[in-house]
């Protein structure tokens, strides 16, 4: 049933259907206009954080671009939140993989755009993306910064970007685009509980090459490293990364990260 909010007649509300086929990937031309992007932001009890990268992605909506919102369960008003910013909302089995590829199922842009929701777009970042996907690279991923002030999260920050450019692998948190032949070629996210970011790098790597950096920066949210200690965070995520290169089970290791 329509949810009021979109000029256009309402955001649409729908369980998450199962993923479609869709033609093989085929090189974009250049001298086109920018794809039609699909925005896709899988969430889980985000009604704080939501309205704002809802409203930094306004102005790309009032283009023509889509914003889907794919919710695993929310019990704090997340989905009333996307009512007046998505043009879809969906309703997933939690799991950000899941709900990822429940998105791009439904997506209708010549290319997508995984988002966190807590995560802050500056406009430079936006069109830093269309910019790369109308040059024609495959797929890409932004900069990031932490919310948070210090020394130490610019750091953090700064290792994370060089690094991604380095071994061509990509984070969530890092904004993964990429055209929708090239997500078709690798069959989407795999089904796994954690490092599916990790796991769609490699496979577009070997698919279509090296990712395209984007050096304009998205706001990520410090608040994991935060809580939890900063230099506590670095040495889980390296020790969790570590077991995911040696074989460990994506599930065991995402109940070592929660």
């Amino acid at each position: 049933m329509p949810v009021p909010g979109h000029p256009a007649g309402g955001l649409k509300l729908a369980a998450a259907p199962a993923p479609a086929s869709r033609p093989r990937m085929r090189v974009p031309d250049p001298d086109r206009p920018p794809p039609r992007l699909s925005i896709i932001i899988p969430c889980l009890d985000e009604a704080a954080r939501l309205p704002m990268l809802l409203n930094d992605l306004a102005p790309l909506r009032s283009l023509g671009h889509e914003i889907i919102v794919v919710d695993g369960g929310s019990r704090d008003g997340t989905r009333e939140q996307a009512a007046s910013g998505a043009d879809r909302l969906l309703l997933s089995t939690p799991g950000r993989a899941l709900q990822m590829n429940a998105g791009a199922a439904t997506a209708r842009g010549e290319a997508l755009w995984f988002l966190h929701a807590d995560t802050r777009v500056p406009r430079r970042v936006a069109a830093a993306v269309l910019a790369a996907l109308r040059a024609g690279d495959a797929w890409g991923r932004c900069g990031v910064r932490m919310s948070g002030a210090g020394t130490v999260l610019w750091a953090i920050a700064g290792l994370m970007n060089l690094r991604s450019c380095l071994t061509g692998i990509a984070t969530g948190d890092q904004g993964i685009f990429l055209t929708r032949s090239a997500f078709d070629a690798v069959g989407g996210f795999p089904g796994i509980a954690l490092m599916e970011d990790i796991a769609i790098s490699r496979a577009l790597k070997r698919s279509v090459g090296r990712p395209a950096c984007i050096r304009p920066r998205l706001v990520t949210s410090s608040r994991r490293w935060e809580q939890r200690g900063v230099w506590r965070t670095v040495l889980l995520m390296w020790r969790l990364r570590l077991a995911y290169w040696l074989g460990a089970d994506p599930a065991e290791l995402a109940r070592r990260y929660r």
